[in-house]
């Protein structure tokens, strides 16, 4: 267990909410996140995942 983090100590690190990490996890898009029982463990080296939400603003060719 040394190597994993749970939901809370990821959404301090990375900035957001424990909600928006275990979204993440149900969603397949944390590399090595693993459900035990109905905790989520997160390997410590994760990246957090691109937020999907966001819009890039595109250059127009005018």
């Amino acid at each position: 267990m040394l190597n994993y983090m749970t939901v809370r100590e990821a959404g301090e690190k990375w900035g957001i909410g424990g909600r928006m990490v275990t979204l993440y996890c149900a969603a397949g898009r944390i590399k090595g996140a693993e459900k035990i029982g109905n905790m989520w463990l997160l390997p410590k080296d994760a990246e957090k995942p691109e937020d999907g939400r966001v819009k890039r603003e595109v250059q127009s060719g005018k």
